[in-house]
């Protein structure tokens, strides 16, 4: 059973399996959002993903970056990632029409930014959301 379903811009239909929510900088303790700080979380929420399910494809929406006017610190100028990030693992239909649709199907697990801890629903997720590859991206598996 699916948590909700997504519908692509290429009007592909995906299935939200699983998802994590978490605040984007809720761990940070001193420092300042910057490029080297964006990098390690980015960094952190695909490799987790990656471990979670290898045999899953991990793809990365590329996040929409704030830069605030703010005077640089050591590590450089201020960039704020959206505040929530998620990590959320989608299934369709076989993207191979050779593979039997009952018994395959096609999978991706997507990370991505978005401004509130909403899940993506319908035509109302995050336009860049909607706008993954998925024919490019996921992979068929056999159940």
């Amino acid at each position: 059973m699916s948590l909700t379903r997504v519908i692509l811009m290429s009007g592909c239909s995906l299935d939200l399996a699983e998802l994590r929510l978490t605040s984007t900088y809720g761990g940070m303790l001193e420092g300042y959002p910057c490029k080297l700080v964006n990098d390690m979380t980015i960094h952190g929420l695909l490799n987790t993903a990656q471990r979670t399910d290898p045999r899953t494809p991990v793809h990365l929406v590329p996040p929409q970056l704030e830069r605030p006017d703010q005077q640089a610190g050591p590590f450089g100028p201020v960039e704020v990632l959206p505040p929530v990030a998620c990590v959320g693992r989608f299934h369709s239909t076989a993207l191979d029409p050779a593979h039997d649709p009952v018994l395959h199907r096609s999978s991706l697990t997507v990370v991505w930014f978005q401004s509130t801890p909403r899940v993506p629903s319908g035509e109302d997720a995050e336009e860049s959301l909607r706008g993954v590859d998925w024919e490019g991206l996921a992979e068929d598996h056999a159940l």
